[in-house]
């Protein structure tokens, strides 16, 4: 048995692969540097050569670039849009009873503050959710046209000590980390009141698993149902290194943020007999101690 996983340089093709290995599963990573297979999603002769190769039992897409900003409209199409209609067809093409998974995105809903589930309304709100959406309609019209098993998974925020310091947990923990080593730097942070969730991508991709491994449902938002507040995971962090936060973060003036919170409904996923194992406190210790 053996798996593609698009996107695998990121923490959840990380954890995923950890995962799939431990369960006696081929593993072959696909990326544009550094993987198994180096190639790009956005090139259908690319994706096409490598699932006929391979003709895999599973297909996981996480193969994406996560910000929402205007200026990379172009590479979120091709990368999500075009790279998912490249892995359908394709598989269409080679071998139609794989099993694919791609992830989603909370960003892709509206998002009026309360629990968000998989009945919660789409809203095109940034290029990123433009291109999470037209993905899930190409899902959807794959399944229902052709019979392919496509499930999509929207992700609610999660990290893990593989997070570069674009992400924001990341940036807090790496950022205390150097003044428990002696720097004088500050924080710059905006909105700490802002809720969302803290799963650990390990959590994540069980839920993504044991999700692939049934047949009754397709699409279900993933996180744990439980916010917290950017402050809460700066003073946790600070404190574990027995210092004031109010001492070394800086307001940032003119910061806007994109919302006040961001939180799943997961009973779906959850129905499936998964829940998170990761507590916000046991991910803030693994980012501040690099334990992988």
């Amino acid at each position: 048995m053996n798996a593609l996983i698009f996107g695998s340089n990121g923490q959840d093709g990380f954890y995923l692969s950890i995962l799939l290995k431990s369960l006696g599963i081929q593993v072959i990573g696909v990326s544009r540097s550094n993987a198994d297979e180096i190639g790009d999603i956005a090139n259908l002769n690319f994706v096409e050569s490598v699932i006929k190769n391979y003709t895999p039992h599973y297909i996981f897409n996480f193969a994406a670039n996560s910000t929402t900003r205007h200026n990379v409209i172009f590479e979120n199409h091709q990368t999500i849009s075009t790279g998912t209609l490249n892995v359908l067809e394709s598989v269409k093409q080679n071998c139609p009873n794989c099993k694919i998974f791609l992830s989603g995105s909370a960003m892709q809903f509206k998002n009026k503050g309360l629990p968000i589930d998989e009945t919660t309304p789409f809203e095109a709100s940034s290029p990123y959710s433009i291109s999470r959406i037209h993905s899930v309609y190409a899902a959807r019209y794959y399944r229902n046209r052709f019979g392919l098993k496509v499930y999509v998974g929207f992700f609610f925020n999660h990290d893990s000590p593989l997070r570069n310091e674009h992400h924001i947990n990341q940036k807090i923990a790496a950022t205390v980390k150097r003044i428990k080593a002696g720097s004088n730097e500050k924080l710059p942070l905006g909105n700490m009141n802002v809720k969302k969730e803290f799963s650990f991508a390990g959590d994540i991709v069980e839920a993504v698993w044991k999700f692939v491994n049934q047949e009754d449902i397709f699409e279900a938002v993933i996180g744990s149902g439980l916010a917290y507040s950017i402050k809460d995971w700066v003073e946790y962090c600070f404190q574990k290194i027995n210092k004031n936060w109010k001492e070394h973060v800086v307001e940032t003036e003119g910061f806007v943020a994109e919302y006040s919170i961001l939180v799943s409904n997961p009973a779906k996923i959850k129905s499936l007999g998964w829940s998170p194992k990761t507590s916000f406190d046991a991910l803030a210790d693994l980012m501040m101690d690099d334990t992988v």
